[in-house]
């Protein structure tokens, strides 16, 4: 029984995994506006009341594809739970994520900035999910900074709230810059010169 079990929890996992794939197909190709439930669901081999089973609702499906897209960003760099990295760790890192973007994941994050924008209002589906987000992100980056501070990587003095929400700031910005001319914008490339520059400027 135990071994059926298993296998009935991992063809679960199989079809969960194949409906937020063609989500982020679809999404990324016809908007998540556009995009149905009914398209998901056959691009997924799968019925809609079973993808609905599977996450509740379409809102549940987009929060499972952003979730995804957070999820498959610190594999492909290697960032184990609970990771406390160097500054220096950190902006390769994102360095690392840029090309990584520029290569592969342009629609997913197209898909992302396009759903923030969407979703700037309070009260709005996914607002909560993106603040809560941010939140975290410039929760992540303050930490950094701190311990750069205290292990005297950096210079002492500096704020790192500030320097968090500078941060987060330039890692959006440069993603929107990007999507809008990718001709003309080279993301790795500006990620590379911002973080070299930040360290330069505060180191001790």
């Amino acid at each position: 029984m135990t071994g059926v079990k298993g296998q009935v929890q991992k063809r679960g996992v199989e079809r969960r995994r194949a409906m937020v794939d063609a989500a982020i197909d679809l999404f990324s190709r016809q908007g998540v506006r556009g995009t149905g439930v009914a398209a998901i669901a056959e691009r997924a081999g799968a019925t809609p009341s079973a993808l609905i089973h599977h996450f509740g609702s379409k809102d549940g499906l987009v929060r499972a594809v952003l979730e995804e897209a957070d999820r498959r960003a610190l594999q492909r760099l290697s960032v184990p739970a609970g990771a406390e990295p160097t500054l220096d760790q950190a902006f390769d890192w994102f360095i690392r994520d840029a090309g990584h973007t520029a290569a592969t994941e342009g629609q997913l994050a197209a898909l992302h900035t396009t759903l923030t924008a969407e979703n700037l209002q309070p009260g709005s589906v996914l607002h909560t999910w993106f603040r809560d987000r941010g939140r975290a992100l410039r929760t992540h980056l303050s930490d950094l900074f701190t311990r750069a501070v205290a292990d005297g990587s950096v210079r002492p003095g500096l704020d790192p709230v500030v320097l968090a929400a500078e941060t987060a700031a330039f890692l959006e910005g440069a993603h929107l810059l990007w999507l809008l001319d990718p001709e003309q914008v080279d993301l790795v490339g500006i990620h590379r010169s911002y973080f070299e520059g930040l360290a330069a400027r505060l180191r001790p």
